[in-house]
């Protein structure tokens, strides 16, 4: 079955707007791990507008699931937080400093001397690497000679095509993309704009898709139908 890995920048982000520590990250983070899900996924940026270095570490000391740190490798702290607190994930994006929310996937081709390298200091570290791509075989393939663990397949096209009514035109190139991973023996992850109305549909069409991350759309619908309520409605659609 798909994992499920939830992203609780956003219970940072409310957090942060009033400052002190109200919502309790910490107790947030083991609520929903104690409510299903798989695994909690954190994407510190440098400006630390939602999810604090120190975050990052308190978390690491106290969460049971898996533990997946996003970020952009270019930031030399980034690599160092990583390097210490050591989580069993390491998903790499392309984001520029300041960026609203990730947008694009690496370019695998043109960066793959870049990721190849940065890649390796990870592992040699012991912890597994995915990578954020659009689903494009050529990325793919490239992808492969990087060194990555897995792949994260850029959701959000397939959120706007399938919200227009056309699944199987959605899909279509999450498929094929999937398809080329399954055949290089890269592992499949997921996230963008995932949510309760398209996840189940992904999901089951996506071949070895091992974990999607979920943040946004599954803390906005914790607001009107609760946490535990949320993370265990977003757990069944990956059944």
């Amino acid at each position: 079955m798909t994992k499920l890995s939830v992203n609780i920048n956003k219970i940072a982000t409310l957090r942060n707007s009033r400052g002190g520590n109200n919502p309790n990250l910490l107790k947030a983070a083991l609520d929903i791990e104690r409510f299903g899900a798989d695994g909690i996924t954190v994407h510190p940026r440098p400006d630390e507008r939602h999810i604090r270095y120190a975050d990052v570490v308190e978390l690491k000391k106290n969460i049971h699931t898996e533990f997946n740190i996003e970020g952009n490798p270019v930031e030399k702290k980034f690599v160092e937080l990583v390097l210490e607190n050591k989580p069993a994930q390491v998903t790499l994006v392309p984001d520029a400093t300041g960026q609203l929310t990730s947008n694009h996937g690496w370019n695998t081709v043109e960066h793959q001397s870049y990721l190849t390298d940065i890649i390796s200091v990870f592992k040699n570290a012991g912890i597994r690497v995915s990578i954020f791509v659009d689903p494009v075989t050529e990325m793919i393939e490239a992808a492969k000679n990087t060194g990555t663990d897995r792949i994260e397949l850029y959701t959000e096209q397939y959120a706007i095509d399938f919200a227009k009514g056309n699944k199987e035109a959605a899909i279509a190139p999450y498929l094929k993309a999937a398809i080329k991973a399954n055949e290089l023996g890269i592992g499949i992850n997921a996230g963008h704009d995932l949510d309760l109305n398209n996840l189940s549909y992904f999901a089951k069409n996506i071949p070895g898709l091992l974990e999607v991350s979920i943040g946004h759309a599954l803390i906005c619908d914790a607001i009107n139908l609760g946490l535990e309520n949320t993370v265990q409605m977003y757990k069944r659609k990956l059944v």
